[in-house]
């Protein structure tokens, strides 16, 4: 891997490993049920919660991360190349289509979570009774999973782009080896004699024809 490649894939992990990280970290601190605390019918009070800060932050690495590694290794969808669609690029395809759907929803799981887990103040009805809203266990942490997987299947993505993107030639086609030497094709039917072979005659028959 050249030197950018490992510098972008370096950077992008660590967004990945940081918002996975604040999101496990906003799972643990969000605004449970038990927290909550009824000041009257219609009025709940909510402690002041991290899980609101980590929630952002993890939401805002994905996308950092997410930008970069769609900013540098572009959409493959987008260009059109006169390249030879080799297993590198349909690989590539997948991982690109898999990262994109793993995103959208780890990002609106971590900044709907943040969102709904902010302080309240009223009561919702629910089929006439009261109740005091508190995000569901396993948003933050789902944020997370999904995240670490967006920010894995990014990096596969641009590692088989840049692959295949190597594999082949300048006209789409595979790069030709380089060849050490040139062959050179021998003929197949023999040169034409212009003459015949020299025939030895012995010298007392030479002798003989010259007196007869």
């Amino acid at each position: 891997m050249e030197r950018k490649g490992l510098v972008i894939c370096s950077v992008v992990a660590f967004l990945g490993v940081l918002s996975a990280v604040t999101g496990f970290a906003a799972e643990a601190t969000r605004i449970k049920a038990s927290d909550v605390k009824f000041v009257s019918n219609a009025q709940c009070s909510y402690p002041r919660s991290p899980a609101l800060g980590l929630g952002l932050t993890a939401s805002a690495a994905l996308l950092v991360a997410h930008i970069i590694i769609n900013v540098t290794a572009g959409c493959i969808c987008c260009k059109r190349t006169n390249q030879n669609w080799n297993s590198n690029r349909a690989k590539a395809l997948i991982f690109y289509v898999v990262s994109w759907f793993t995103f959208v929803i780890a990002f609106l799981l971590l900044l709907t979570g943040s969102a709904l887990n902010d302080q309240h103040g009223e009561e919702s009805m629910y089929f006439g009774t009261y109740y005091c809203y508190v995000v569901k266990p396993g948003v933050f942490a789902g944020g997370a999973v999904l995240a670490i997987a967006t920010v894995a299947f990014g990096i596969f993505y641009y590692l088989t782009l840049n692959n295949a993107k190597d594999t082949n030639g300048p006209w789409g086609n595979a790069a030709v080896p380089n060849q050490g030497g040139i062959v050179m094709g021998q003929p197949q039917f023999p040169p034409h004699q212009t003459s015949q072979d020299p025939v030895f005659v012995h010298e007392d028959t030479y002798n003989r024809r010259q007196f007869t």
